[in-house]
């Protein structure tokens, strides 16, 4: 199993998971005609895809998936919830999945995981095959022991470490989006994102991915600096980015 990111962060967000001949997309915060552009750069043509899973009705995460699921004629999974925002009423095949319930897609075994967010009724993902655990999680403002068990024991995972605390207090954002960023429905800030790795198995996990980094209230420096002690522990660590997102991952 691989993983990559075309773009993470409030303007966009896309994440793409292969084994085999199955390509799943995850979430399409870009336009059509940019997301197209995008998978050109990680070798994908649209056609590959075999299904688009959103997590939830955000526009950095949904903005594109109407759009791009007419143009390759592949269906949509998303929560009953999600799919009440009315941001997908024009996907012609829309399929509703159940936080908690597996479902299998080509070669991959899909979990959607409920999250604490702001939105209607989210979910992130993790994903199973050939005995490898990819987890997927970012938009959440806290850690629950139900996310921390379900994303325990993941050879991979792409986790978000949004905003630096004193950065997003002294920044510009307004009073009410400070609160809502900083709330347990939010964001995880870096220190949330470190605690709650070294809260996982770390004796499994090989690969993690620090995402949906804001750029106005936090930087890749500050990040790292927060996770370089696990360097030895997790082996590979990567800081994904709002332009490039990063390149194919094994897992």
């Amino acid at each position: 199993m691989h993983f990559c990111c075309l773009g993470s962060g409030s303007k966009g967000n896309t994440t793409l998971v292969r084994h085999g001949e199955t390509v799943l997309m995850i979430d399409c915060g870009f336009s059509a005609r940019h997301v197209t552009q995008r998978l050109q750069d990680k070798a994908i043509k649209p056609e590959q895809i075999s299904a688009i899973l959103v997590t939830h009705e955000h526009a950095d995460h949904i903005n594109g998936v109407a759009a791009l699921a007419r143009k390759i004629k592949r269906p949509v999974y998303a929560t009953r919830g999600t799919a009440r925002s009315g941001k997908l009423d024009n996907v012609a095949d829309l399929r509703w999945i159940q936080p908690g319930e597996a479902f299998q897609l080509g070669a991959v075994t899909v979990t959607p995981v409920t999250v604490p967010h702001d939105a209607v009724e989210p979910c992130q993902f993790l994903f199973e095959a050939d005995g490898k655990r990819l987890g997927i999680v970012t938009d959440l403002g806290s850690v629950s022991p139900y996310v921390l068990s379900a994303f325990d024991h993941c050879d991979g995972l792409l986790l978000e470490a949004n905003h630096d605390v004193d950065m997003l207090r002294s920044g510009r954002y307004p009073p009410r989006l400070k609160q809502r960023v900083a709330g347990d429905w939010g964001h995880l800030s870096n220190h949330q994102a470190e605690r709650f790795v070294r809260s996982l198995n770390l004796q499994r996990l090989s690969t993690l991915v620090l995402g949906h980094i804001s750029e106005e209230n936090n930087c890749p420096t500050i990040v790292r600096r927060h996770f370089m002690p696990l360097e030895e522990t997790v082996g590979r660590i990567v800081y994904a980015s709002q332009q490039d997102g990063f390149d194919w991952l094994p897992i």
